[in-house]
């Protein structure tokens, strides 16, 4: 009895999980972040990774993680790679981390806003962003409502032209959207199997995955705000139409995996339709929903193409002709 008792105490006191959130927080402040709290004075509360020096001689960079696992856990494994281009900021979106709000507001318009207040909060004025998943729900929103702050942006799989009809006509695997929140917020072992399924392309043996480290999992990533973050589910889709989604007009990469089981790959399609000759679609081959997990080098490639290699063209000179000037208006040329 005695054994049992302290085995299951041992238990209790030792969490995997936890172990890995220490280790990302040591890699965060190793990589030359700090955590930092936002009161935005309105009942909300950001948490937000930003550098502990910041140089003006880096652009700016804001990840914006998904649902599921926190922000560290989502840009952990990136972050060393990025850090020497970029100042980088890593907000936890409300519900996740240390970020909440008393306000009822739960559309990915408001979760902007604030990401936005916490930007002009630490002074920054002009940004790039990648958004994953549901943080490209947000990315997407941030250009369109701060056009002016954004540079480029970067959309991984999210189903920003998604439309409320789509979950009847059949187009995602799981139509039923309170089915669909009680996977993407998994509260057994057995919805967090169903969500690493749908989320892989080629999943490991789910059942011979321990019960157990599940659980810890849950226990400490998906049991807080559990109702809000459902709550953020069902804003989605709700009247959603394509007609009433803004054209965002900064250079735009999106990235999709060839086989996502939760944002099927025809909403990239349409995303790039909507977006026109300003957006470029790339697909990753043999691929699901976490492209990143499964791709990790073909993802940092895209990231460091798009985002570190790209450089503006250089301005053209003027025509040498002394024997023509131009007007303000560039379509007058006078001989």
């Amino acid at each position: 009895m005695i054994l049992q008792f302290l085995k299951k105490k041992m238990t209790r006191c030792f969490s995997l999980t936890e172990a890995k959130n220490w280790c990302y927080r040591f890699s965060f402040n190793k990589s030359g972040l700090r955590s930092t709290i936002t009161d935005l004075q309105d009942g909300t509360i950001m948490h937000c990774w930003v550098p502990k020096i910041r140089k003006d001689s880096k652009p700016n960079l804001l990840l914006i993680h998904g649902l599921g696992a926190n922000a560290m856990w989502q840009w952990g494994d990136i972050l060393r790679q990025m850090i020497p281009y970029f100042n980088i900021f890593i907000p936890d979106l409300l519900f996740f981390g240390e970020s909440y709000t008393t306000r009822p507001e739960r559309s990915e318009s408001f979760q902007a806003q604030c990401v936005m207040r916490v930007m002009e909060k630490n002074s920054v004025r002009k940004l790039s962003l990648v958004g994953l998943s549901y943080g490209g729900f947000v990315g997407y929103c941030l250009a369109a409502q701060f056009s002016e702050a954004i540079e480029r942006v970067m959309i991984c799989c999210a189903g920003v032209c998604m439309e409320e009809k789509d979950l009847k006509e059949g187009v995602f695997r799981v139509s039923d959207l309170e089915e669909a929140a009680r996977i993407l917020v998994p509260q057994t072992p057995e919805k967090l199997r169903e969500l690493m399924g749908f989320s892989l392309f080629k999943p490991p043996p789910l059942s011979l995955l321990p019960s157990c480290l599940l659980a810890d999992f849950i226990g400490v990533m998906c049991t807080e705000y559990t109702e809000e973050k459902k709550e953020l589910i069902r804003a989605i889709p709700n009247d959603r139409k394509i007609s009433n989604i803004p054209k965002i007009t900064q250079p735009t990469l999106i990235l999709w995996g060839e086989y996502d089981q939760i944002f099927p790959l025809e909403l990239g399609h349409r995303l790039k339709r909507h977006l026109g000759d300003n957006a470029h679609l790339v697909v990753i081959k043999d691929a699901g929903h976490a492209f990143n997990i499964e791709k990790p080098k073909e993802y940092y490639k895209h990231l460091k193409s798009f985002l570190v290699d790209w450089r503006p063209p250089p301005a053209r000179p003027p025509p040498k002709n002394e024997n023509r000037t131009l007007s303000c208006n560039a379509a007058e040329v006078q001989p």
